[in-house]
């Protein structure tokens, strides 16, 4: 039974509000400075509260670019690419780690434990580290400023693949014999009975596996050269760190407003089948 403390429960929220304030300040003074024009934003002090100018800006950015301003492009192709992109990312990481996780545990094949084991030794080896090779073997086959090598390079997932084994090995082996009594075969125990019991896991990951897929910026830096395939994190960071000018810096915060609202629409709409996932994982 939880003691009723007055003091421990104003403490609690006033802990949470004052977080609260403190994550949520940045992103409105993000917003603030989207609504006004760059004078004002270039003049002290820093205004605190929104302007006239938030259609203006989101439009110009969105659907103009940067006033024709050279290597922009209109943010809705950036944002399209980076959606293509997140979305190829998780859903291709959830596709071919669930699928070997399946494999791992269910079939009996040589080496089958070392395989295994060489998926999980690749979480030592992100992208920055076999970048090179990466890129080598991409450009081979042909496929720079492409989606499928944006995409590609990044679906295989060790830390999928392990969580998908763990929560296999969690399904009880009577539930095994009975689809096998009931001449069940492997692909239909999978399709009809694991892909079921493992969806708050796959929505989870694909959470997180969206986010990092949307949050990725030296691989797309790296192969890509034409605009058409920029994505937005490049487009929000080169109009950051222009040369010889002022950034338009209430443009800049209106495309960065923009590039943060596709991860946060996904977390609010998948937040509690993304808690379930965690919580049935941890068990």
């Amino acid at each position: 039974m939880v003691e009723n403390r007055p003091f421990l429960t104003f403490l609690s929220h006033f802990t949470v509000i004052v977080g609260l304030i403190i994550i949520a300040f940045p992103v409105w003074m993000t917003f603030v400075a989207s609504t006004h024009d760059q004078e004002t934003m270039l003049r002290s002090p820093v205004p605190i509260w929104p302007g006239s100018h938030l259609i203006e800006n989101y439009w110009t950015v969105l659907v103009e670019g940067y006033k024709n301003r050279p290597g922009t492009v209109p943010l809705y192709v950036t944002l399209t690419n980076s959606v293509i992109m997140a979305l190829g990312v998780a859903i291709g990481k959830i596709l071919i780690s669930i699928i070997a996780a399946f494999a791992i545990v269910y079939f009996r094949f040589p080496l089958r434990m070392i395989f295994f084991w060489a998926i999980f030794v690749t979480l030592m080896l992100p992208v920055e580290v076999r970048i090179v090779p990466t890129y080598g073997v991409v450009a081979g086959l042909g496929m720079l400023d492409s989606y499928p090598g944006l995409i590609i390079p990044l679906i295989a997932s060790a830390t999928a693949t392990f969580l998908f084994r763990q929560f296999f090995l969690s399904v009880p082996d009577e539930l095994t014999e009975a689809a096998r009594v009931d001449g069940a075969s492997p692909m239909r125990f999978f399709w009809d009975i694991l892909l079921p019991m493992s969806r708050t896991s796959i929505a989870a990951l694909f959470v997180i596996q969206f986010i990092y897929g949307w949050n990725q910026y030296l691989w797309p830096l790296l192969i890509t050269t034409k605009e058409s395939f920029y994505t937005v994190v490049m487009g929000v960071s080169r109009q950051a760190n222009v040369v010889d000018a002022v950034p338009s810096w209430n443009l800049l915060m209106a495309m960065a407003m923009l590039a943060a609202l596709p991860p946060v629409l996904v977390v609010v709409f998948m937040q509690r089948q993304f808690v379930r996932g965690l919580v049935e994982t941890e068990k």
